[in-house]
């Protein structure tokens, strides 16, 4: 578990302080102490909506995710890598999802799957650090400082005290860099305890009570290692608990662990994972990696609904997926494509209204570097989760401006 980066500079030791700093090694917020109590059966009455964003990192090459095989520039431009429609698992007259994606294609004929074509911002930047920071911030070409899912905890829970994130990770997002909320980040559950040595661990895992003479920094700094202590066995507990029929597939994209916090009862709201080290990133010999990779995302994602299914959650949870770019239209002589533009983003779950949204981008009305023009700013589609799963109203707060959202939810 991590905290924001930025620590301001401050004479006093504030308890805000405290949680940029960590304690142990191990940073936990106050609100986080429900999270130690036993989990429990969640009432009809009161589950919360959970969104999952699942971060495809390294540039998905859009063109060959969701193919516009009616459009012979496509062939043109892709003649070793353009996939022969034949193929493709068609889904109408002009696009087919690239062979890999079996796993969406279900969701897709079962209306649980959106498409939200030509997905980028105005000006775009093909740097992958700079690029996924633009949309980590919802906040192109800007120095934003908290990440969107960040703002939209604080904006759901200004107060920080029941709506927290869970970020699985090696290390935190800045997509969850939140004023107010200090987001759990782990990697391995079976792993998530404050580091030591062994000789240190009774000492480590004992928190002696508070005591009346106690400062009120002391008394903090007591409560928040509680709370860590807790907290981490929580998750622990959560995950050794966990048992699903569901077959995952080859590479599970972290999403059984979502299903076991949620499984657990877990109060948290916002999920982050991520496809990691720059998975995406196709230059070279394209071909046959993408679909792999396409394959394991697309069957984790289907798992997850099952499993969501299997334990009665599946009215409560939706999956948003994204990349940093797109790929550029032509296919280089490596046989792989370069750092471009626009791609489809994906919205996912038994509420979504399945089908196509936005513009589909043009192969002919290129850029003159041959990359496509951008049909949807991307903040459009994360104005939909907020307003139309979320109900918010804020979004225009939230996202630092105004972006019509999709009617994409029942």
């Amino acid at each position: 578990m991590s905290a924001s980066s930025h620590t301001p500079a401050r004479p006093a030791l504030t308890r805000r302080a405290l949680l940029q700093a960590g304690v142990g090694g191990l940073v936990l917020p106050s609100a986080f102490a429900a999270m130690a109590q036993p989990p429990a059966a969640v009432p009809a009455s009161d589950r919360r909506r959970i969104l999952v964003v699942l971060e495809m990192s390294g540039g998905n090459d859009g063109l060959n995710t969701v193919v516009p095989y009616a459009d012979d520039t496509y062939y043109r431009l892709r003649p070793k890598l353009g996939i022969p429609a034949q193929r493709l698992r068609r889904i109408d007259d002009h696009h087919g999802f690239n062979p890999g994606l079996a796993g969406f294609e279900r969701l897709y004929k079962d209306g649980k799957l959106a498409i939200v074509h030509g997905c980028g911002y105005d000006n775009p930047n093909f740097s992958h650090f700079s690029s996924m920071a633009y949309w980590h911030t919802a906040a192109p070409n800007s120095g934003e400082e908290y990440g969107w899912v960040g703002r939209l905890a604080d904006a759901m829970r200004p107060d920080g005290a029941s709506n927290f994130i869970v970020n699985i990770d090696a290390t935190q997002s800045l997509a969850v860099r939140s004023r107010r909320h200090v987001p759990v980040v782990f990697d391995d559950p079976e792993k998530f305890v404050r580091e030591g040595f062994f000789e240190e661990r009774g000492l480590l895992d004992r928190v002696e009570p508070s005591e009346a003479s106690d400062s009120a920094n002391r008394r903090y700094l007591r409560d928040i290692a509680r709370s860590a202590r807790d907290a981490s066995e929580l998750v622990r507990q959560a995950w050794s608990k966990y048992s699903t029929p569901v077959d995952y597939g080859v590479l599970p994209v972290d999403l059984p662990k979502v299903a076991s916090l949620i499984a657990a009862g877990l109060p948290t709201q916002l999920y982050y994972v991520a496809y990691r080290n720059n998975a995406f990133d196709t230059h070279v010999h394209q071909a046959d990696l993408h679909q792999r990779l396409l394959t394991y995302v697309s069957d984790g994602v289907l798992a997850f609904m099952r499993d969501m299914e299997r334990i009665g959650r599946a009215d409560d949870v939706v999956l948003m997926a994204f990349s940093e770019f797109g790929r550029r239209v032509p296919e280089n002589t490596s046989l792989g494509t370069d750092h471009g533009t626009a791609g489809p983003m994906f919205i996912v779950g038994k509420p979504v209204k399945g089908g196509q949204y936005g513009r589909p981008v043009s192969l002919t009305e290129r850029t003159p570097d041959d990359n496509l023009r951008h049909t949807t700013d991307f903040r459009r589609t994360y104005a939909t989760v907020m307003d139309g799963w979320f109900g918010r109203t804020d979004t225009q707060a939230v996202l630092r401006g105004r972006f019509e959202s999709f009617p994409l939810f029942a």
